[in-house]
């Protein structure tokens, strides 16, 4: 990740890990089949930027094997560092504003972590900038704009309170910096900045416990805020969160667009 004024998803809050096994729940097999598909083996370099949790890390270090390297970044390394051991190699780093942590990779690769960027193109280029030639580039990014409904279904009381949280919880991101409509300009992106071979797809989770553990995580860290700009009140979140733990919602998350590329 990289350094917002009042980033709204620390990664400091206790929901923050919650937050990255539901990720490793939803997107993960997504994740490793697009690696997989870009040819990840032993000896490759890989960067992970804004790794958060460990799941994708330790993933990369059995595909590299001891003769590999992973290099695991970001701002907060707090629930990263327990895989800080050979191949990977754990640092601080704020993708936004230093420079690489290396030249030479043949895969870099970023989830969930532009859209909340400041400055997303200089982001981009650095992470370009530090791929080999012929190395292969794989960012995704949610797109809330696109889908930005929490239930599909709004037939009750409960789902039209999930969708007005959804909405808060947005406007509160967009008032952070973050692009909402990120996702899909990735193909653009990736084209304009000189990857050949950019190609795309996107993950749309409708209905599974993940969804709805990551739901809860996510209105528990933002709470606060939610209260604060007079999106809800403590009673609604109390009963939002209840409904969730029932699991009689069939809660959906953004859709997440891959995009990947090689550098000429």
């Amino acid at each position: 990740m990289t350094r917002t004024d009042g980033y709204l998803l620390d990664n400091r809050q206790a929901e923050a890990k919650q937050r990255f096994d539901t990720f490793a729940d939803l997107f993960d097999p997504t994740t490793f089949r697009h690696m997989e598909r870009l040819g990840i083996g032993y000896g490759w370099r890989c960067w992970e930027v804004g790794a958060g949790g460990t799941s994708v890390v330790s993933w990369l270090a059995k595909k590299v094997g001891p003769t590999g390297r992973v290099v695991a970044t970001d701002i907060d390394t707090s629930w990263v560092s327990a895989a800080g051991r050979p191949p990977v190699e754990v640092r601080v780093h704020d993708v936004g504003t230093d420079e690489p942590p290396g030249e030479g990779f043949d895969l870099v690769h970023a989830r969930l972590v532009l859209v909340h960027v400041p400055d997303r193109e200089r982001a981009l280029q650095s992470m370009i900038k530090s791929l080999r030639p012929g190395g292969r580039l794989l960012v995704e990014d949610a797109d809330p704009a696109l889908q930005p409904l929490c239930c599909l279904d709004e037939y009750g009381p409960e789902q039209q309170l999930a969708n007005r949280l959804r909405q808060g919880m947005r406007s509160l991101l967009a008032e952070r910096g973050a692009d909402l409509g990120y996702g899909r300009k990735l193909p653009r992106l990736l084209r304009d900045s000189g990857l050949r071979g950019v190609e795309a797809d996107a993950y749309f989770p409708v209905a599974s416990p993940a969804c709805a553990a990551l739901e809860s995580a996510t209105i528990r860290q933002i709470r606060e805020q939610l209260v604060t700009a007079g999106i809800a009140t403590d009673e609604d979140i109390d009963r939002h969160l209840a409904n969730v733990a029932c699991g009689s919602m069939d809660l959906a998350t953004a859709p997440m667009i891959s995009a990947w590329g090689r550098k000429a």
